[in-house]
């Protein structure tokens, strides 16, 4: 054997030993990891456990507070709102007034004859004034509200839109102010009764309910119900 071929073979048997010895530790290195996972696996299971104990612990002895507001706190604020317009009519009216006698005849004579465009506002609402602390009251963590009736505040003619369409008088009779004076009296009562036919009294309390609604929210009440 020459020195060429010696060398040769203590190469190869050096590379043999050292891919062995690699491979022997790489399977010790997993043995002693799978050893130490399944030494350690109880103890962390038992420290999970003990760390959900804990947590379900201080839930307990720190529960969520429940905060509940007193409604009488917040019964001046609502006052404050005093005369609580929620609903506004605009109504037109054609209200006609005459003066006659007991024939036609007298009437070409005497006769007088108004037609009046009445043009008018209602505005209606709850007078929160009238709220006292008994009407609002907490029963088993909900709000309870006894609104005031809704009334008519303003019912009145606009005169800047409201004129006289045609006049018509007798040939002997001189222009009488106070028919003008009562048409308007007559116009501005159809004016409100109307506004009432169509409902603004009921409109104005949902209109009401609905603004004071996200009052009592903003003060911590999220359960109301008006009565």
């Amino acid at each position: 054997m020459n020195k060429k071929q010696f060398i040769t073979i203590l190469v190869l048997i050096v590379l043999i030993f050292g891919s062995g010895v690699a491979y022997f530790g790489y399977t010790v290195q997993q043995n002693i990891q799978s050893t130490t996972q399944k030494l350690t696996a109880p103890i962390d299971a038992i420290t999970n456990g003990i760390a959900t104990q804990a947590q379900q612990i201080s839930q307990m002895l720190n529960p969520t507070p429940t905060i509940i507001p007193n409604p009488e706190s917040i019964i001046h604020e609502v006052r404050s709102l005093a005369r609580l317009e929620t609903s506004y009519y605009s109504v037109e009216k054609i209200v006609t007034g005459q003066m006659n006698t007991d024939t036609a005849l007298l009437d070409f004579f005497l006769g007088q004859k108004l037609l009046f465009i009445a043009h008018g506002y209602v505005i209606a609402g709850v007078d929160l004034q009238k709220l006292e602390p008994q009407d609002l009251t907490i029963r088993e963590g909900v709000l309870y509200v006894t609104l005031p009736e809704a009334e008519i505040f303003v019912a009145t003619l606009d005169n800047d839109k409201s004129y006289v369409y045609d006049r018509q008088s007798g040939l002997l009779t001189d222009v009488d102010q106070n028919l003008e004076t009562h048409v308007r009296q007559v116009a501005e009562q159809a004016i409100l009764d109307t506004a009432i036919e169509d409902g603004i009294l009921e409109q104005a309390q949902t209109n009401a309910e609905t603004y004071l609604l996200r009052l009592f929210i903003q003060a911590g009440f999220y359960d109301v119900i008006f009565e």
